[in-house]
């Protein structure tokens, strides 16, 4: 696959994927919170309704939800590739999946307020490709909404008013204020995806990079893995449930990676991501051939 038409219409495939099928470890994470909350609570219906609505997506193939958010693509790519076809490729895919009402227009011209009526605009799509010495390519897509966006955050330690240093028990009492501030906005139950380090603009792109992992895989730094559990748990402590309901399931997953940083700054991004964790993966081999990593 060389061609720009051949790699516009796959992305479509993707976009489609991502933006109708729930991933089958956020099922099941919704699933196990659902469990844990008691029968005829908000916090159940709340629940209930999400998983319903998932079904209903996935049937009729349509989104999820309303805001069918900024596309955020990943490509990893052989040298044989044009890097500049790509980028063109994922613009016209998204106009195109527009049309088909698989995206909604929501495109904003930030100057006049007017939507662009075709999904794409300057930053819209945000696409992210890198070379790499493999013969496949892989592309990964993340559908970010703008209410989880809106609860995003980003700290710079230390931090005096939480007594947060510039270590990982800073990190983690910084991660638990964004988890409070947010009280369910956002369209909880939420993913977390942070990065402990970079600069301001690296430190929010790594934050959501982080959100391509699946629920249930295991950080490889030690470290990491266990911030990422306690932290699991103590969010789900705080009491504020879906949607800010009440309950036990406030955050289905926390996922942390690092970059590096100036002496001057350490930065803690993260990256809020509503129930409908809408992303996608695709390789395409070689010889054309497609795969679908779950």
């Amino acid at each position: 696959m060389h061609q720009a038409e051949d790699w516009t219409k796959l992305l479509v495939e993707v976009i489609a994927a991502a933006t109708a099928r729930l991933p089958e470890d956020v099922t099941a994470a919704i699933r196990r919170g659902r469990s844990q909350e008691a029968a005829g609570s908000l916090a159940a219906m709340a629940l209930d309704a999400i998983l319903k609505n998932a079904d209903l997506a996935c049937s009729e193939r349509a989104p999820m939800c309303q805001d069918t958010g900024v596309p955020i693509f990943w490509i990893h790519h052989p040298a044989s590739l044009s890097t500049g076809m790509l980028v063109h490729a994922c613009a016209e895919a998204v106009r195109r999946a527009t049309a088909q009402k698989l995206l909604r227009e929501n495109a904003v011209d930030t100057l006049t307020g007017r939507n662009t009526g075709n999904g794409s605009a300057p930053g819209i799509p945000s696409v992210h490709c890198e070379e790499w010495d493999r013969q496949e390519t892989k592309v990964e897509l993340l559908l970010k909404g703008g209410g989880c966006e809106n609860v995003s955050t980003q700290y710079s330690l230390p931090d005096s008013k939480l007594g947060a240093d510039r270590n990982l028990e800073g990190a983690r009492r910084v991660i638990l204020d964004a988890v409070h501030q947010a009280q369910g906005k956002g369209c909880g139950p939420g993913i977390l995806g942070v990065c402990l380090g970079g600069d301001r603009g690296t430190g929010y792109h790594e934050a959501k990079r982080q959100l391509m992992r699946r629920l249930d895989d295991k950080n490889p730094v030690p470290e990491l893995d266990a911030l990422e559990r306690r932290l699991f748990d103590e969010a789900n402590q705080l009491g504020i449930g879906p949607m800010g309901f009440g309950g036990k399931t406030t955050v289905l997953g926390v996922k942390i990676g690092t970059l590096g940083r100036l002496p001057a700054s350490y930065f803690v991004s993260i990256a809020y991501l509503c129930w409908a964790a809408r992303r996608a993966t695709a390789v395409v081999s070689a010889k054309g051939d497609v795969t679908w990593p779950s």
